[in-house]
């Protein structure tokens, strides 16, 4: 399986989470979307091991089954539609989590999140 993490469930993974640990070291490839990227050094920035966690996540980015995944002009395209699907059913959802839903729709990747707002994608492949 090809997944996408969702920042909650890399927190749950550096955690030690039994459930993330085991979905994530069953993946075949793992992507990290580069807005995943940018929450968490968010809340690096914030906390008070700004340094040690940094470095798991490097390290953890350089692993050969572990990739971040960046946006391009065809990402753009499916964060339209996701967006026009969403407002039209009434079901907004984060900003962010569209990008993630647009990356993970786009590369045909299965998600691995615990928000439940991404159940008003049902294009969406979820773990």
């Amino acid at each position: 399986m090809k997944l996408l993490l969702d920042t909650n469930r890399y927190t749950d993974f550096a955690r030690g989470e039994h459930e993330a640990v085991h979905i994530i070291k069953g993946a075949s490839a793992i992507f990290v979307p580069f807005i995943v990227l940018a929450e968490l050094r968010g809340g690096f920035a914030c906390g008070n091991r700004t340094r040690e966690n940094e470095s798991a996540l490097t390290r953890a980015l350089q692993q050969p089954s572990v990739s971040a995944l960046y946006a391009d002009n065809d990402t753009t395209h499916h964060y339209a539609a996701i967006y026009f699907q969403l407002r039209r059913a009434g079901t907004p959802i984060p900003t962010n989590d569209i990008w993630i839903a647009a990356l993970a729709i786009q590369h045909e990747l299965v998600l691995f999140s615990r928000d439940p707002h991404f159940q008003h994608l049902a294009q969406l492949a979820r773990v």
